[in-house]
């Protein structure tokens, strides 16, 4: 069934999204994201008085909706992206099934404000229910460190980050590439993806960047974020805003 969400309702559509990031870990209180609706989009940003999120080195600050949840009880190791060794949860999550696609095509419209402290990315990852099989694989739709971002006389260019991370997934093949592309972050592209059992063809604004074979095709949740990297300051610059505006996502 086609899927499209332009954030133009007067809230977030709760039944699609949660504004969490990864809550099992921590607790909502502690990851509820720091966004908006406004002229039909959605932004999320990392003001300055976002708490830095708990457990992960090196330290951030991130701000994120995602499409899928759940974990199991406090105390168990079972829940979803587990980054680190020895993760058990601290605030059991309910089940919740927003979008999880498992083939098709996943599009996001979308601009960033970045500097070289932040990133702002869409990916598709496993949602990781079944503790039969590890389904924790990744599909990057698009990726972008602000360090990347160039601008010259010349016009402006960054690298975009796409592909397969594999991660514990042994049916997986880490494939993942970010390529220099003479686009302009701070303005709207759209990043896609086009998959089946048998490849992933990742595109800008409609031209493909690359294409890789065997992606995950089990139920995957978007991840929509914007983060902030204290340790990779410059000097003058934590009162930088970072900023991912979504006018829409499709599939």
């Amino acid at each position: 069934m086609p899927f499209r969400d332009d954030f133009d309702g007067p809230g977030l559509d709760t039944d699609v999204w949660l504004p969490h990031y990864l809550p099992a870990w921590s607790s909502r209180a502690q990851t509820r994201a720091s966004y908006r609706l406004e002229d039909s989009c959605l932004v999320l940003e990392v003001p300055g008085h976002h708490p830095v999120w708990p457990l992960h080195e090196p330290p951030l600050r991130v701000s994120a909706v995602q499409s899928g949840s759940w974990s199991g009880p406090v105390g168990s190791p079972r829940g979803q992206q587990r980054f680190g060794e020895g993760l058990l949860v601290n605030e059991e999550q309910p089940r919740f099934e927003g979008w999880l696609p498992a083939s098709g095509h996943v599009e996001i419209r979308c601009r960033m404000t970045l500097s070289p402290r932040s990133m702002g990315a869409l990916w598709l990852a496993g949602f990781e229910d079944d503790p039969e099989q590890l389904r924790c694989g990744e599909l990057c739709v698009v990726e972008i460190f602000g360090r990347s971002v160039e601008r010259s006389a010349q016009g402006a260019s960054c690298e975009v980050g796409v592909g397969i991370k594999a991660f514990r997934d042994p049916s997986l093949t880490q494939d993942f590439a970010a390529a220099r592309l003479p686009i302009d972050v701070a303005e709207f592209h759209t990043y896609a993806v086009d998959w089946d059992a048998t490849e992933a063809s990742f595109s800008v604004d409609g031209g493909e960047l690359r294409r890789c074979p065997r992606p995950p095709t089990y139920p995957l949740q978007l991840m929509v974020a914007v983060y902030d990297f204290p340790e990779w300051s410059v000097g003058g610059d934590d009162h930088l805003v970072p900023e991912l505006v979504v006018d829409h996502i499709a599939g």
